[in-house]
């Protein structure tokens, strides 16, 4: 990998409207930065948009480790993929919560 800072967005926008991206990750109206992957010809390339840090340009040297950066930029982001066999147990059961949710009884100390 490859990675030089571009001042301009302008630069950035000249490389993306050269090609069709193949995948654009983050947004800069709600965070602070946004990945765009393109391709032009033999070389795969990040377009690293930001607010509040400087501006890149990254050279992939295949197309395996463009994929493995666009996962890892989509983690960063929170645009990965949903695990579903990651998350709720299985064996929740709703009358679980119904006892913890019982009304209180009221004392007379307050």
């Amino acid at each position: 990998m490859e990675e030089i800072e571009v001042t301009s967005w302008l630069t950035l926008d000249a490389i993306k409207n050269a090609t069709k991206p193949e995948e654009t990750v983050g947004d800069l109206q709600t965070g602070h930065c946004m990945s765009v992957f393109c391709r032009i010809e033999d070389d795969f390339l990040e377009l690293c948009y930001s607010d509040s840090a400087s501006n890149f340009m990254r050279r992939y040297e295949d197309k395996d480790e463009f994929q493995l950066a666009i996962e890892k930029r989509k983690e960063e982001v929170g645009d990965s993929r949903y695990d579903d066999k990651v998350g709720f147990n299985d064996n929740f059961v709703e009358e679980d919560i119904e006892e913890d949710l019982s009304p209180v009884e009221e004392s007379e100390e307050f």
